[in-house]
């Protein structure tokens, strides 16, 4: 059976942490910031951890990553 192969488009979008969770972007940081207050766009910088109901699908996404 082949290599599986790891999702590009996934790839750019998540990352592993060392203890194997994976780590996203928030979404709503591209336009539209002005009617966004600052603490809410300061919010949206920084990364979370997937939800557990999504962790299996991405984890074979990104399977070599």
């Amino acid at each position: 059976m082949p290599k599986m192969k790891t999702r590009r488009a996934a790839a750019k979008r998540f990352n592993k942490t060392g203890t194997g969770k994976i780590k996203r972007n928030h979404a709503f940081t591209n336009h539209i910031l002005e009617s966004k207050s600052p603490k809410r766009k300061r919010k949206l910088r920084k990364g979370a951890l997937m939800a557990k109901g999504d962790v299996k699908r991405t984890k074979q996404l990104i399977a070599y990553k």
